[in-house]
């Protein structure tokens, strides 16, 4: 399959979406954007500017990932995460990193935006160039939502992050291996993993979702290459028609990656 080949299947896909979809997609020196600047509710995806500004902390001497934060029973929320079932009094700050990304635990990110403050994590979200995307409140806050207050991003800022998290120059090289490591040991494979081969394929990804929202993001490695894939997708009264595309363009890009024409079943 051709890049081109490709790109057409891709936009075929997106098209026949039943919401409002984004996609970012830069692979083997190519890239394509479908309403990638169109502005989204960025669920999870907020994490990933939330990470990357507690690593730059930490680089800066600011933060030290083994200091030992209090959790107390107000601080432990629900929906996804662990944090809200574990009988744990403090945790290292690393480990409410890990659990942040790696199950999406949205007490543990709470207990960073506080750590780490809106405003630091929205200057670094404009140092990162990321025009289309603003914390403005905590994960389950759904009364600042009703009052006008929510995250917003882009498929297109979303691929600047995951860019930089992984091979800029913003960070160094420790803290790029944090913030690829995480993705990596992502728990949910649910969307553009699901039809990709982990035998060949070095796949790490970060999820979000709402009411009506279904996100995905991912850093796909093979050989000397990386794949960055961001889909976005809103307006759905169906949240499986959205994972079902989502998982469709991850099922075509394995296809493109591997040359192969049936990707594996699961």
């Amino acid at each position: 399959m051709t890049f081109e080949e490709l790109k057409i299947i891709l936009l075929e896909e997106l098209a026949g979406c039943n919401g409002r979809a984004s996609l970012f997609l830069e692979i083997e020196g190519e890239i394509l954007e479908y309403n990638s600047n169109q502005v989204y509710q960025s669920a999870s995806l907020i994490k990933l500017p939330i990470l990357f500004e507690a690593l730059r902390q930490m680089e800066a001497g600011h933060l030290n990932k083994e200091s030992q934060l209090a959790i107390d029973e107000g601080d432990k929320i629900g929906d996804t995460g662990v944090l809200q079932a574990m009988k744990v009094k403090q945790l290292p700050v690393v480990d409410l990193m890990s659990l942040m990304i790696i199950v999406s635990d949205n007490s543990a990110t709470n207990l960073m935006i506080d750590l780490l403050g809106k405003d630091s994590i929205n200057a670094t979200i404009s140092r990162l160039g990321m025009s289309h995307s603003i914390l403005q409140r905590k994960m389950l806050d759904f009364s600042a939502i009703q009052s006008g207050l929510d995250n917003y991003t882009s498929a297109a800022d979303i691929g600047l992050c995951l860019k930089e998290g992984v091979k800029g120059d913003l960070l160094n090289q420790d803290s790029k291996s944090i913030f690829h490591t995480f993705l990596l040991q992502q728990q949910f494979k649910e969307k553009l993993p699901f039809y990709m081969d982990d035998t060949l394929l070095e796949i790490g990804n970060k999820t979000g979702e709402l009411p009506g929202v279904e996100h995905d993001c991912g850093i796909i490695a093979y050989g000397e290459n990386e794949a960055i894939i961001v889909v976005l997708i809103d307006e759905l009264s169906d949240p499986q028609s959205g994972k079902s595309t989502i998982q469709q363009i991850g099922k075509h890009i394995n296809s493109f990656i591997t040359g192969l024409s049936t990707p594996i079943d699961h």
